[in-house]
């Protein structure tokens, strides 16, 4: 069992929110602590959210409450009337996100049974704290650098163990490969995307996000993969061209996983691209295919470079 950070915040949160109402000796101090257990969010952003639709839902739920128990009494079978006009006013004022916190409010008023000067300023009290607390808590959040690196790191990895299997096809014409390094890729992208979405609902000032960058770039060169993986299933001989496109994908592949500079590969490719126009027109039908397929995988090839 792990202990997530955002545990320990709540947690942490939770309890100083509750110190502070009990210190104050306001009623119903603990509260607060609910209060701010509801608030405490994954991300910045989420968090202003919940404070803000939590807010304004306590305050329409004391006003809507104070106004119902003071006309129609306090009786159980009010709250049907109650719940049925607040809900839907929360929910057209897009605050539903607050019903509950603004229900342990609704039930203070409806224990205390009046609502004078003292009591209103004790709840309004109560709610400071505990979304205040909750707000100061959710301000730091971890940095995600460590965690993007061992990504990054996983994600060349299996690139390059894929390209390496592109490779022994072509210039060795088999292959026993289950493809299981394409659905790692494709598992280790949306964790890695959902990490960076995380960093931007954190860092709300900023413009531009490189994590968020460099997931979808990935996820562009993943979907060259799969075509190059489809065009290379459909080759059925092996080729001079072949061979040639397959020793550029190894030597790219071991590139790309050692961190090395890939700019040279443009030029490579265009290189054996010349040479192939030079070579003889096919003779067969077979022979006609397997190299449309190559000069097909030749052009995804050249986009995957163009995404490095």
């Amino acid at each position: 069992m792990t202990i997530g950070f955002r545990t320990i915040k709540t947690a942490v949160g939770v309890s100083i929110a509750i110190l502070i109402a009990q210190s104050l000796h306001l009623s119903s101090y603990t509260s607060a602590g609910i209060l701010a257990l509801l608030c405490i969010q994954k991300t910045r952003k989420q968090s202003f959210t919940a404070v803000w639709e939590r807010l304004l839902a306590c305050l329409a739920g004391m006003a809507m409450s104070g106004f119902m128990f003071h006309f129609f009494g306090r009786h159980p079978l009010i709250f049907i009337l109650l719940y049925m006009l607040f809900i839907p006013v929360c929910v057209r004022f897009k605050i539903q996100g607050g019903i509950a916190s603004s229900s342990v409010i609704i039930m203070h008023i409806y224990m205390n049974g009046a609502l004078n000067t003292s009591f209103v300023l004790n709840e309004l009290a109560i709610i400071a704290i505990g979304l205040g607390v909750a707000l100061i808590v959710n301000l730091y959040m971890p940095g995600i650098d460590k965690q993007i690196s061992q990504y990054k790191e996983e994600i060349h990895a299996n690139m390059s163990a894929i390209l390496g299997q592109f490779a022994k096809y072509l210039v060795e014409g088999y292959g026993l490969w289950d493809g299981k390094e394409l659905l790692t890729l494709a598992k280790l992208l949306d964790k890695g995307k959902n990490l960076a979405i995380l960093e931007v609902e954190n860092n709300m000032m900023r413009k531009d996000n490189p994590f968020l960058y460099y997931f979808e770039q990935k996820q562009r060169q993943y979907q060259i993969l799969e075509r190059m993986l489809t065009l290379v299933s459909m080759l059925d001989t092996t080729l001079e061209q072949g061979v040639r496109i397959g020793r550029l994908i190894d030597e790219l592949g071991r590139d790309l996983q050692a961190g090395r500079d890939l700019a040279s590969y443009h030029e490579k490719l265009r290189a054996i691209r010349e040479y192939h126009k030079q070579l003889p027109l096919p003779v067969t039908r077979a022979e006609f295919e397997n190299r449309a397929n190559l000069f097909s995988l030749a052009n995804e090839l050249e986009k995957f470079i163009e995404t490095m």
